[in-house]
């Protein structure tokens, strides 16, 4: 097996002249590849498909990640408050082009779990609703991710969760630059 620290997989010059210790720059080397590990298998939605499978809902992870989307946005969620979803900001939600958003929103509607509506402000312009469905099926993996983060951090000290929760917050905020609070 190749070492993953090795020059030519993309160990950078950089870390050789950025005055970190050895011990630092392996520390960093390792959670870079561990970091590249974990969003690999949340792109694939590995937890979320598995979580799916165990609820039995007849939905696939894209699809969920749909689903929470519309939800995001109804509830402000990373907005400056509520909005009503449409296409359009589902697309831009989701980083997907407008019409695989479209198909996405009509694969939610065909399994009951939204619905189009006329919006309040504008009849000409088509809102996307949650049902009654859609609500219950979110509910019911809100509980089973948090059970499953339960039985996680259950392992863990109090320092370790709120250190890691610490942590993790700084490096999501300093990755990008942003002031996430």
């Amino acid at each position: 097996m190749s070492d993953p620290h090795d020059r030519s997989l993309g160990r950078p010059d950089l870390l050789d002249d950025s005055g970190l210790t050895p011990l630092s720059q392996e520390a960093l080397l390792d959670l870079e590849q561990t970091f590249f590990q974990w969003h690999r298998r949340v792109l694939k939605g590995e937890l979320t498909g598995r979580l799916l499978a165990e609820s039995g809902h007849p939905i696939e992870p894209g699809q969920f990640h749909a689903l929470t989307a519309v939800a995001r946005i109804a509830a402000g969620v990373g907005r400056d408050g509520p909005t009503a979803p449409t296409v359009g900001l589902l697309a831009d939600e989701m980083a997907i082009d407008p019409s695989r958003a479209s198909r996405v929103a009509a694969d939610l509607i065909a399994q009951g779990l939204i619905r189009r509506e006329a919006a309040q402000d504008d009849g000409r312009k088509t809102v996307l609703c949650l049902t009654d469905t859609g609500r219950a099926v979110l509910a019911d993996m809100r509980d089973r991710k948090w059970a499953h983060f339960v039985r996680m951090f259950s392992r863990w000290s109090e320092d370790e969760i709120a250190c890691f929760a610490r942590l993790f917050k700084r490096y999501a905020r300093d990755i990008m630059g942003d002031d996430m609070g």
